[in-house]
């Protein structure tokens, strides 16, 4: 048995929506279905997982605007964030507006998300680590038998998430990613909210923010 994911960019913003699964029972979840649910469901019959809950790193609408429709279209449970991030889902309205996106009114998901916590599905599970500074509610998913971690927007291939957003820290923001996902091994592969995939080893050697050769603050 083995996990299995897809990654699918929706939105205007190019967000990573990623349809994870466990292909022993093909029972999954999807992380972050910010927008494009026709084309989400499409691929989710596609690839024949049954999605039992949609999970939330965060409160963002490029990441979550999609989630009420995909839970009702697929009978699914909304899992996460952290209830840190309860004023982010509260101001959907405001920030479909800002951005020009579709209405998204607020929602709160059937469970939030604690550090410390699991989301299982088949037989697979992923650890949820609260990774607050980008929002303070953030939350990161990791699989340690794949070595796989799904991480919003905290890391990118050589970038950091924005802190410059309300309750945003940019020292908190790296505090998180040096104490709580360096830990987890070089080798952890990791999805990022937006861009192309890469490794904790491969960031500690080449991200300008959180190299180890960087001060800490």
């Amino acid at each position: 048995m083995s996990l299995k994911y897809q990654v699918v960019p929706v939105t205007s913003f190019a967000q990573n929506c990623s349809i994870v699964w466990c292909d022993e029972t093909m029972i999954g979840v999807v992380i972050d279905p910010g927008g494009d649910v026709q084309q989400l469901e499409m691929l989710i019959k596609e690839l024949g997982v049954k999605v039992e809950s949609l999970v939330l790193t965060h409160g963002h609408l490029d990441h979550v605007g999609g989630t009420e429709p995909l839970a009702q279209a697929l009978n699914a449970n909304i899992v996460g964030p952290h209830q840190a991030d309860n004023f982010w889902l509260q101001g959907l309205e405001n920030q479909s507006q800002m951005f020009g996106f579709p209405l998204t009114k607020a929602f709160v998901p059937n469970r939030w998300l604690d550090d410390g916590d699991t989301v299982t599905f088949g037989q697979q599970t992923l650890q949820v680590i609260h990774t607050p500074g980008h929002t303070p509610g953030h939350v990161v998913l990791y699989s340690a038998e794949a070595k796989q971690a799904f991480v919003g927007d905290v890391l990118f291939k050589g970038g950091i998430g924005r802190t410059d957003f309300p309750q945003g820290d940019y020292n908190t923001l790296i505090d998180s990613i040096k104490q709580k996902l360096w830990p987890l091994g070089n080798d952890v592969a990791f999805v990022p909210g937006h861009g192309p995939e890469s490794t904790f080893g491969s960031e500690r050697v080449s991200n300008p923010f959180v190299a180890d050769e960087m001060p800490l603050y």
